[in-house]
């Protein structure tokens, strides 16, 4: 086969933009990519793979370039140096490994005795019978473990000396003394005089992995750093479990020999089963079913020819055995409606359509959101009001609308923004080489505003978490472009957020639940026109006392008000008409209460004080016990400083907040203030009713 056309094929993409593209624009670039992007892009994987842990790319995209890049240019160098980046030092010969204590040679080259090949893949029923066809007897079938491939090697008096990751195939690293702290994995077998080398899948259970999910990515990642981790103070090996999947050194007939003889050896059986040629799809779906049950993750299944004489005739290539092979999972399918088109602005200015839909479980996941990546997919698609759609999770991780199943009511269709939903500026569509994009006219001063409005209505709300770290990754992740975003978030859509659990997505998720119905002053305060501070919030509230009215003030109306002067009526005027939209957008979600002039007690009890609330209250709502402070004659500022009086800290479980932190810092550095209890602050303030 001719390859001229393809090795010669340069990249018309800047290389740093090439390599910071993301999963979901690496997919939508996919059939437009020459032979040498594609050879950048999989290096570049590579490298996160095998010497970072920390892949950006799921396993199914990674294949579909490797598959097309094959296709491209067979010989391609990268397709030949899939594996870690060849070390500095000389590896060692396994036999010469084994006579240094393990402390001396952690982390060094090891080059295995017989390599330990990848597998070939497939993607379909079809080519997994062409596999089959090629010999007689059963198969077995058996989970393709996402973990870390290793080799153990025991001696003849059954003691582990060797254990090595996968590595390139040809040589792994040298990970001995981590692995002897294994508890699934014996320190000694009974090897009856033999030597024997065992290998497998070393992983991390999920249920293990819960308890560090709020600070690593994947348990594969986490894996792969607790193992080659030299400081024995931070390893986590102890955590992690062996999936054994092969057995090297006396002869067996087949494969149901050789996993009886790893379970008396003192191994854990694993999920397994044999199977005659024509149950292999239905193996491969009983898999896939029970794949969200599964304690462990799998990207797929293995087949493996059971006879060992079968394997030795059809033998190997440079890259797998011809006797096994791995069929991979693509994402599973559901039709689900599309409640809305989201328009999410990134912090390049990228103004991205993002589908709002009717939560659907795919691949043990409920899906809520799935990016339309461009215009010309988003119009291709044809989406309308209240369709009905196809949504998968491609590669088991980015979630696609795939097509429209039924139009909605009407087939009305979505316009597209002619102006930035974030800021304002105009919005305007460029063609890029990957298809046609609007932006907005001013990246730079949008993504300042944003993340500003954002920070200030999550500060104002109170709804504790928002940090900037977790805004910024947020909007990024296209979760987050005005405050009205924030009451369409999902758990499952910020659990996806890098080091954010399943459990810290959900405490977010219950702030904002806890922060549906807003004071008056509240909502005016947070909404962030320019002179409508938290003073004239309350000011407005307590003499107009609803939204609605508000919004229908002119300047006279406000002047008329005893503290506001023309140039502040005009400012909250203008802004307040500035923010029609969002407050249309927000009144969606919220309830606003009726706003009331507090009844100030003249010389109060607590005039003079000020009070802060943080955590969670359990005998009063926060609101209650800030009215009952106004009455008091006390104030209730935002924040805290070394000028406060008292921080009330709620009685409700939960970890300290940062407000408790700042205090306890500014009381050690000699501020006057003090911490109070729930109790305590109703003893000072004579109760609430």
């Amino acid at each position: 086969m001719s390859t001229t056309g393809s090795t010669t094929s340069k990249s018309t993409i800047d290389e740093g933009a090439l390599l910071a593209m993301d999963a979901a624009a690496v997919q939508a670039g996919l059939p437009k990519f020459t032979a040498a992007e594609l050879e950048a892009l999989i290096g570049r994987a590579n490298v996160e793979y095998w010497d970072k842990a920390a892949p950006t790319l799921p396993d199914a995209l990674y294949d579909q370039l490797v598959e097309r890049l094959k296709r491209q240019n067979p010989g391609a160098a990268v397709l030949s140096a899939m594996g870690p980046s060849t070390p500095a030092e000389p590896a060692l010969a396994a036999d010469e490994a084994v006579l240094l204590p393990p402390a001396d040679r952690f982390g060094a080259g090891v080059i295995h005795k017989r390599p330990m090949l990848s597998l070939d893949k497939c993607y379909n029923e079809a080519d997994l019978q062409s596999w089959a066809s090629k010999f007689t007897g059963e198969i077995l079938v058996m989970p393709k473990m996402d973990g870390v491939a290793c080799s153990l090697r025991y001696d003849r008096k059954g003691q582990l000396v060797l254990a090595a990751t996968r590595g390139s195939g040809i040589e792994g690293e040298d990970i001995t003394a981590n692995a002897l702290e294994i508890k699934a994995i014996p320190n000694k077998l009974a090897t009856q005089g033999a030597e024997l080398e065992i290998r497998g899948e070393l992983y991390m259970k999920l249920s293990e992995f819960a308890h560090f999910k709020a600070d690593f990515a994947n348990p594969r990642n986490l894996t792969a750093g607790s193992i080659k981790q030299k400081d024995r103070s931070k390893s986590r090996a102890a955590h992690l479990s062996f999936f054994p999947y092969d057995i090297i050194g006396p002869d067996f007939a087949d494969e149901r020999e050789k996993f009886t003889r790893l379970v008396e050896l003192g191994f854990a059986e694993i999920d397994h089963e044999f199977v005659p040629r024509e149950q292999l799809q239905a193996a491969y779906e009983r898999f896939a079913r029970v794949r969200p049950s599964l304690d462990y993750e799998i990207d797929g299944v293995v087949y493996r020819t059971s006879s060992l004489k079968e394997q030795g005739r059809l033998g190997l290539t440079g890259h797998h055995p011809r006797y096994a092979i791995a069929y991979k999972f693509q994402g599973d399918s559901g039709v689900t409606d599309l409640l809305d088109v989201l328009w999410s602005v990134s912090r390049t200015g990228v103004i991205t359509p993002v589908a709002l839909l009717e939560p659907v479980e795919l691949s043990g996941a409920m899906i809520g959101r799935a990016s339309l990546h461009n215009l010309n997919i988003f119009e291709a698609l044809g989406v309308t009001h209240g369709c009905r759609v196809e949504v998968t999770r491609r590669g088991g991780v980015i979630p696609n609308v795939e097509r429209v199943i039924e139009a909605g009511p009407h087939a009305r269709a979505f316009e597209l923004p002619a102006t930035c939903p974030a800021c304002g500026s105009p919005a305007v569509r460029t063609k890029k080489r990957e298809g046609e994009f609007l932006f907005c006219s001013q990246p730079k001063k949008c993504v300042q505003a944003r993340l500003g409005e954002l920070e200030h209505f999550a500060k104002v709300v109170d709804i504790q978490g928002f940090g900037p770290k977790v805004i910024t990754a947020a909007v990024d992740a296209g979760l987050l472009s005005t405050p009205a975003d924030f009451y369409t978030l999902r758990a499952a859509d910020l659990g996806e957020l890098e080091r954010l659990g399943e459990k810290s997505a959900q405490n977010l998720i219950d702030q904002i639940e806890a922060h549906r119905e807003l004071p008056l002053a509240v909502l005016l305060q947070a909404l962030g026109a320019p002179h409508l501070g938290k003073q004239n919030a309350q000011l407005l509230a307590g003499e107009f006392a609803t939204l609605q009215r508000i919004l229908g003030l002119g300047r006279d109306d406000l002047m008329a008000v005893k503290g506001i002067k023309d140039a502040i009526a005009d400012a909250i005027v203008d802004g307040l008409a500035a923010r029609s939209e969002l407050i249309e957008a927000l009144l969606k979600h919220v309830r606003v209460a009726r706003g009331e002039k507090p009844a100030i007690v003249a010389g109060g009890a607590l005039g003079g004080k000020s009070f802060v609330f943080t955590g969670t209250l359990e005998g009063f709502t926060r609101e209650q016990a800030q009215a009952r402070v106004q009455e008091l004659g006390g104030e209730v500022p935002s924040g805290v400083n070394k000028a406060l009086s008292y921080l009330v800290v709620g009685a409700g479980k939960g970890a300290k907040s940062s407000k408790q932190k700042k205090a306890e810092e500014l009381i050690a550095a000699g501020a006057p203030l003090k911490v109070l209890s729930e109790a305590e602050f109703l003893e000072l303030s004579g109760g609430i009713e």
